[in-house]
């Protein structure tokens, strides 16, 4: 697993909102299959990643931001 890239998959859903697996695997030039890993690597590091299925689903960053 390249560090480097799962980085870049967080800034590029940090930057864009959201993106599907297919798109994250042609932009990384991965498969689909190595997305999801990727995305169990993040995750399990306690970036809070959440998929949605269906139309105007995708992957998403959820950052909450509280003011105490």
């Amino acid at each position: 697993m390249e560090q480097g890239r799962l980085f870049k998959i967080v800034y590029h859903l940090l930057d864009k909102g959201r993106a599907t697996a297919p798109e994250l695997a042609e932009k990384f030039e991965v498969s689909v299959r190595t997305i999801y890993r990727d995305l169990d690597a993040i995750s399990a590091a306690g970036i809070p990643i959440y998929t949605v299925q269906g139309k105007g689903g995708g992957i998403f960053i959820c950052l909450l931001y509280t003011s105490d």
